[in-house]
């Protein structure tokens, strides 16, 4: 799971990820105890965030006012990312040439692409702070086996399936990682590869959180991660639906309804430069003939 993909991503995978104590064991074939398989799993995704691998692909975001699809690209600077059509629909001549205006401001002034860097590398930061917490955070069940498809794990493959609830004897180091304490749900692992293919999580009271602005999330607010392998052993987020309700600073209302699915994921240098990957960006863009984005590659 990288998460350093998208900033909106990494505000809301630690709601995401846990790991705990097994009650329970599957009947005659033991699986591997379910607390040392997901500790090692979430240091495998911790691990495959710091790798050098960066990517160009498609996410498409729905919303109850419709869809927007954009295309981004990892460099080493910061994640560029390129508006290419709304509600399908591809961008006029003037849409696209305000859209690459936007994102060129980047490149014209350094002092804002340095702010978005640190915007992206406090949001991740927040993210590992929270899993590395998540080991004392959770308690885990059992709850039997499903099979991986194409938009979830790896097609056909067993998945290990687990219910998660907070660990009551877990004290929270930092309002960052409060919102622990109100999830419950159930994640499903790829035991063979240590990787997570879904989690699906229910907020069953009020939480607070910190991330730098102080506020709470609503009891029932859902969400659900799906991660697949996109080809040689490298897993990323495919589809993420997130309805949250709260406030920020206790005044501001939080309203989030929202499904993202992203694929069309293609490798590209490692040394990337923002500049070179929002000429990659703008070629995309005028190559885009429309379509929602559906099943990754």
């Amino acid at each position: 799971m990288n998460f350093s993909s998208l900033s909106y991503i990494t505000k809301w995978i630690p709601l995401a990820i846990g790991v705990g104590l097994a009650q329970q064991a599957p009947g005659p074939g033991r699986i591997e105890d379910p607390a040392e398989l997901v500790r090692k799993t979430v240091e495998n995704e911790v691990k495959t965030n710091h790798d050098s691998v960066r990517f160009m692909f498609r996410g498409t975001k729905t919303t109850p006012r419709g869809s927007t699809t954009k295309i981004y690209v990892e460099t080493t600077e910061a994640t560029a990312g390129m508006v290419v059509a709304y509600n399908g629909r591809p961008l006029t001549e003037e849409q696209r040439k305000s859209e690459q205006d936007r994102v060129e401001r980047f490149i014209r002034n350094p002092d804002e692409l340095k702010k978005k860097r640190k915007q992206e590398q406090d949001d991740e930061e927040r993210t590992l702070r929270i899993v590395r917490a998540i080991p004392d955070a959770f308690l885990f069940d059992y709850d039997g086996q499903e099979s991986g498809s194409a938009e979830m794990g790896r097609p056909g493959d067993p998945l290990v399936r687990l219910k998660f609830h907070p660990n009551p004897d877990y004290q929270p180091p930092s309002r960052v990682e409060q919102v622990l304490r109100g999830m419950q749900g159930i994640v499903l692992i790829d035991s063979a590869r240590n990787r997570i293919a879904k989690i699906d999580g229910t907020l069953f009271r009020d939480v607070s959180f910190g991330w730098g602005i102080l506020g709470h999330l609503d009891e029932g607010g859902h969400f659900v991660v799906q991660q697949r392998e996109i080809g040689d052993d490298r897993w990323e987020i495919c589809r993420m639906n997130l309805h949250f309700t709260g406030k920020i600073l206790l005044v501001k209302g939080i309203a989030i309804d929202s499904t993202d699915v992203y694929g069309n994921y293609q490798q590209v240098p490692s040394d990337l430069s923002f500049a070179q990957g929002v000429e990659m960006l703008k070629k995309e863009q005028a190559a885009y003939v429309g379509g929602t984005e559906t099943t990754a590659k």
